[in-house]
């Protein structure tokens, strides 16, 4: 039998992808060999001494699912995961004096931005070391909630902020089957147990059930915002519950930042509440991750391929507890605006 060399076999690969009927994605590593993840190094990105102060990074969606390549191989670790390694090892260097949160997510579930939550405020505890956030263009709800870690909170003049609140969103096609012909065969033990399912429609009770768990993860998080930003008032706090964003001189007004600046004002605030002068800042990354200053993110890696643009995993995404903003999704409140 022939042997295929490794061009071989991606080849084959490709052909065999486009010539299946119906909508796949591909998007990954074309080399499977190399998707491993490996240990984080030290990479300098500014600032020159001998201290140092982490530049960590929350970008994109909160969550807490690997990065999966090709054939469904995880090529980098989720983001909980991620911080809690990066934690652990400037918790290993005595020259590391602070962390800075750079922020750009308009939020992700709720367990993983509490979760983030939870290990920078270990952290904080068990290592006294000073944490300031710095928003860029956007750190609504979970991102928010993960920036309320910190000691102080710097918005960039353009962030958008707030988002205070929890979503759950989904749709019902209960209305199309029944036109359709089609009906739910589910069957269950518990008259609940398959609430907020596409195949039904909601009942009373199941709506008033659903409102009851976001109510009650609502109320934690301004629980959260009204302990770590006590300078709030009442009027303030009352207007950010209902989940409206805010831009950063609204959020200033509010309570919800301290000031609005720059990475370069935030990294000057956190030398100051460290009581240091001169330090590097530095990033953890893997190998074949790329960063040159303060505002590089994580690079993708070697080259992507997308096929066919179509994501089959998002037919199968399970129900889930947001803090996010997401547009289009949120009832219109009609409470005082911020001015």
């Amino acid at each position: 039998m022939r042997r295929f060399g490794k061009a071989g076999w991606l080849c084959g690969l490709t052909w065999l992808a486009t010539s299946m009927s119906g909508c796949v994605l591909i998007s990954g590593n074309l080399n499977p060999f190399s998707s491993t993840p490996q240990p984080l190094q030290e990479q300098e990105v500014g600032g020159k001494g001998d201290a140092k102060i982490l530049l960590l990074d929350i970008s994109n969606v909160i969550t807490d699912q690997e990065e999966q390549g090709p054939f469904g191989v995880s090529v980098r670790p989720g983001m909980t995961s991620r911080v809690r390694e990066e934690l652990e090892k400037a918790a290993d260097d005595d020259r590391v004096k602070g962390v800075l949160l750079r922020i750009n997510s308009p939020g992700g579930t709720v367990t993983a931005s509490d979760i983030i939550y939870h290990e920078l405020m270990r952290f904080k505890e068990e290592h006294r070391l000073p944490v300031v956030a710095h928003m860029m263009d956007m750190g609504t709800s979970g991102a928010y909630y993960i920036a309320l870690a910190a000691d102080q909170i710097v918005a960039s003049p353009t962030t958008v902020t707030g988002s205070v609140g929890v979503i759950m969103a989904g749709v019902n096609f209960s209305g199309l089957m029944e036109k359709l012909g089609v009906k739910n065969q589910t069957f269950k033990a518990g008259k609940h147990k398959d609430i907020a399912s596409p195949l039904r429609p909601l009942t009373a009770a199941d709506e008033q059930l659903m409102q009851s768990v976001l109510d009650d993860m609502h109320q934690r998080f301004l629980g959260l915002v009204r302990e770590r930003r006590s300078a709030m008032n009442a009027d303030a706090l009352q207007t950010i519950s209902d989940g409206r964003i805010v831009t950063a001189a609204q959020a200033l007004q509010a309570g919800l930042v301290d000031q609005i600046g720059y990475a370069d004002d935030a990294i000057r605030l956190l030398k100051q509440r460290a009581g240091i002068g001169d330090a590097r800042i530095i990033l953890y990354r893997r190998p074949n991750e790329y960063a040159e200053n303060i505002y590089s993110r994580t690079s993708v890696g070697p080259p992507q391929v997308n096929l066919v643009n179509f994501d089959l995993g998002s037919l199968a995404r399970s129900p889930q507890f947001m803090y996010m903003w997401l547009p289009g999704a949120e009832s219109a409140a009609d409470l005082p605006g911020l001015h």
